[in-house]
């Protein structure tokens, strides 16, 4: 695995992922304090500014670590975040990442989500070196699983009551990705 020295902006069609900065904290809690949005997270919307600007505190913190990558989605015109994708988890001796996504909801239905994951998967068995890629999503989000078996993630299991949110407990639906896998379905 080849985790960067600096953060890797990476450019599509339509957008720029960048670092996560300060900047974007009102945006992040636009996104993440809409429980529509947040519904089939691991985690509560949010209720306060504060928390967004704790997690953009984290999300710096992760790259530093050398922990996690945390891509601001923008749409180069306006810099605002509209969303996120991260690459987190990292086993280095098996070259395997998880990888976690988000998208404001007036932003859903326009592809932005495709663009940026295949920027960010195409990153990630590149430079980045990974061999495998795992996703967690809950089986009711559909949306999330059809985006993932767009980009030829396979769902490989079932893990029974693994979050609890609030008084909810919920499964989730593991799937994987390996780079030759990517590779084969890019020719």
């Amino acid at each position: 695995m080849n985790f960067p020295d600096r953060f890797p902006v990476l450019t599509t069609a339509r957008l720029a992922l960048r670092e996560t900065a300060e900047r974007d904290a009102e945006d992040v809690f636009a996104m993440e304090s809409d429980p529509v949005a947040m519904r089939y997270w691991s985690h509560p919307p949010m209720q306060e500014i504060s928390e967004a600007r704790d997690a953009v505190e984290r999300a710096l913190g992760y790259f530093r670590a050398r922990t996690a990558l945390r891509w601001a989605i923008t749409r180069p015109i306006e810099d605002r975040l509209i969303g996120h994708v991260s690459l987190f988890s990292f086993s280095e001796q098996n070259r395997r990442a998880e990888i976690g996504y988000g998208l404001t909801r007036t932003q859903w239905g326009q592809g932005y989500m495709h663009e940026a994951l295949v920027a960010v998967v195409d990153y990630a068995f590149g430079p980045l070196g990974l061999r495998r890629l795992e996703a967690d999503t809950d089986p009711r989000n559909l949306a999330s699983q059809r985006a993932l078996e767009r980009l030829g993630f396979t769902r490989e299991g079932l893990l029974r009551e693994r979050w609890q949110v609030g008084d909810e407990i919920s499964d989730t639906a593991l799937f994987g990705l390996l780079a030759r896998e990517w590779v084969a379905g890019r020719q």
